[in-house]
């Protein structure tokens, strides 16, 4: 038996103590983050599936995993064994969970799940499926305390302050932008959970959390002034005493609990459904909810000026560490120095870290040569990577946390020769990226529908990806932040107009099972474009710094507009990187921007 086996044997006998006929474990915290710290790693301990995304259903005589296509490949190598069944959402045959629970469960079964990670979105959507069977969804039990001997302990990595140059508003603005927006919607308190609201609001940053510089926390934020719940002891006493200065109180983590208890009945308190979970709320239950996206993801994910500022001179430092990079790399490859996938992870975050402001990687380097660049998530570990040899596509996917911003990169390069279709491959979706990029668009149009731009060379072909094109990205702050995200598939999402400062990823790609995969991503700053008698419009701005490698470009299928955006681009880069590198990485920029 497997210990995938073994723990489900576990579950299920915890399952029936409790007479629960089915039992959701998500990739989920109470904070909703997407990297997860191990303590609430439930579903990875369960299932053997490493990814960061998936939901885990178990019933008495089933268990399904969902994963979206990024993950498909990755998910049916590692529950092998497991007798769990791989369930690929997206495909037109496979429901969703909460489709699936609402057609297999009898009528009056009990559906458990903890409600501490639980989002209050996700139990409305979760309650309504369940409706027509009559059935009841227990939100008080967490099965997995009981099973798991060896769960981790909560991180206590220390809170820092983000403080000038780099943080350009101060705690009191943000704070009282805040305020602004509760009176707008009527309401007297407001409870953020999501962490990189809570970093953003108050200038603070931690390491909590793999890649995202953020810190398990609570914030409530009253008329006058506002509490922080957090660990006291990650947090220095002199911080204490600025935080005190501008308002802020802080109180243990746990505490959260007993302070919702004590608002008085009917008080008003604005919550991001998707962004706050059941089980805290249960802590307050006759408090008024006032149901909106958080303010603060709307205020930080539009840059001002000094910010986009910042965050081009950090572009600059990322260029020069991937000059570096590239040059090690074809030299090795030149020599016969032996390089693999993790070689490649390791060298890109040395180089990374030679550079001013680096904290740390912004998310798990993706390293794919050949049939592991097909998988848009893949990792490579210890027991399972590639050799660089021979020929093919190597997918790097990349980023690093600065001071003075965040980035997120993916290249694509050759080694040895190339085949007539792997340059097709990527020139279409060189022209989807390009596409992009060159967009005008109204000021506040739906991110969604610009997503057409990025997929037509793709869909002229027949061909398509299936993942989004875009993501919001942070400011020294998580490198997947909303609310703007470019895909259709969103087009129904509130909240996602474009608007000047916002920084997102512009990131087609093609991926063919078991031989290639090819994403090409810049980061965009949407910026103005002008005004006329029709209104406001925004352009992009490319702000990321790296060479994309010509050697792999099919010339005849690129427009002469396409090659005057590309050799632009590439003046743009030289110029911008020259006087920031020397040696190899200078030789390796220079002969990487020659025009076409």
């Amino acid at each position: 038996m497997s210990f995938a086996s073994e723990r489900l044997a576990q579950l299920r006998v915890a399952m029936a103590a409790q007479h629960l006929d089915a039992y959701l474990i998500l990739s989920a915290d109470p904070h909703q983050s997407e990297y997860l710290p191990d303590y609430w790693q439930g579903r990875r301990w369960l299932s053997g599936f490493t990814g960061s995304v998936g939901t885990l259903v178990v019933t008495a005589d089933f268990a399904g995993l969902w994963v979206d296509s990024r993950y498909w490949e990755q998910a049916e190598k590692q529950l092998q064994g497991s007798n769990i069944t791989l369930m690929k959402l997206g495909q037109s045959d496979v429901p969703g969970v909460n489709q699936w629970l609402g057609a297999h469960v009898r009528d009056g079964s009990v559906i458990g799940v903890d409600g501490h990670v639980l989002s209050l979105k996700a139990a409305h959507e979760l309650q309504n499926a369940l409706a027509g069977s009559n059935s009841k969804l227990d939100t008080d039990t967490d099965l997995l305390s009981a099973i798991w001997p060896d769960r981790a302990a909560l991180p206590v990595a220390p809170v820092t302050e983000h403080a000038a140059p780099y943080a350009t508003r101060s705690r009191q603005q943000n704070l009282q932008a805040i305020r602004q927006a509760m009176d707008e919607a009527g309401a007297q308190w407001h409870l953020i959970s999501a962490l990189d609201d809570i970093a953003w609001a108050l200038n603070l940053r931690g390491a909590d959390v793999s890649y995202n510089p953020v810190f398990l926390s609570h914030l409530l934020i009253g008329p006058d002034d506002a509490i922080l719940f957090v660990d006291k002891a990650k947090v220095a006493p002199e911080l204490i005493a600025r935080l005190a200065a501008d308002g802020v109180a802080v109180q243990g983590y746990d505490d959260i609990r007993s302070k919702l208890a004590s608002l008085p009945a009917q008080t008003s308190v604005l919550v991001d459904p998707a962004r706050t979970t059941v089980g805290l709320l249960a802590n307050a239950p006759t408090v008024t909810l006032v149901e909106k996206l958080n303010p603060s993801q709307r205020f930080k994910s539009v840059k001002n000026d000094a910010e986009i500022a910042h965050v081009r001179r950090a572009m600059e430092q990322d260029g020069a560490a991937l000059c570096e990079f590239f040059a090690w790399f074809e030299a090795a490859l030149e020599s016969g120095e032996p390089v693999t996938e993790l070689t490649i992870d390791e060298r890109i975050t040395a180089a990374r870290a030679r550079q001013p402001h680096f904290v740390s990687p912004s998310f798990s380097t993706i390293a794919g040569f050949n049939a592991n660049g097909a998988m848009p998530h893949y990792m490579a570990t210890p027991e399972a990577f590639s050799v660089i040899e021979g020929n093919g596509l190597l997918l790097i996917d990349s980023g690093g946390q600065y001071l003075n911003g965040t980035t997120d990169i993916t290249r694509v390069v050759p080694v040895g020769d190339l085949t007539v279709e792997q340059q097709r491959d990527f020139t279409l979706v060189l022209k989807g990226t390009i596409g992009l990029a060159m967009a005008v668009f109204p000021e506040d149009y739906p991110a969604p529908l610009l997503d057409t731009l990025a997929r037509a060379p793709l869909w002229a072909q027949l061909l398509d990806y299936g993942h989004g094109t875009g993501h919001g990205v942070g400011y020294f702050m998580n490198v997947h932040e909303g609310p703007q995200v470019i895909s259709h598939r969103a087009y129904r999402a509130s909240d996602t107009e474009m608007k000047a400062g916002m920084i997102t990823s512009d990131e087609p790609g093609l991926y063919r099972p078991g031989q290639w995969g090819i994403r090409i991503e810049n980061l965009i700053c949407a910026v103005p474009a002008g005004e006329s008698e029709f209104g406001r419009y925004l352009k992009f701005e490319t702000l990321t710094l790296c060479p994309i490698d010509t050697r792999c470009i099919d010339r005849d299928l690129l427009s002469e507009q396409e090659r005057v955006w590309l050799n632009g681009y590439h003046e743009e880069v030289r110029r911008r990187l020259s006087a920031r590198v020397s040696g190899p990485a200078l030789d390796w920029l220079q002969r990487r921007t020659v025009a076409i």
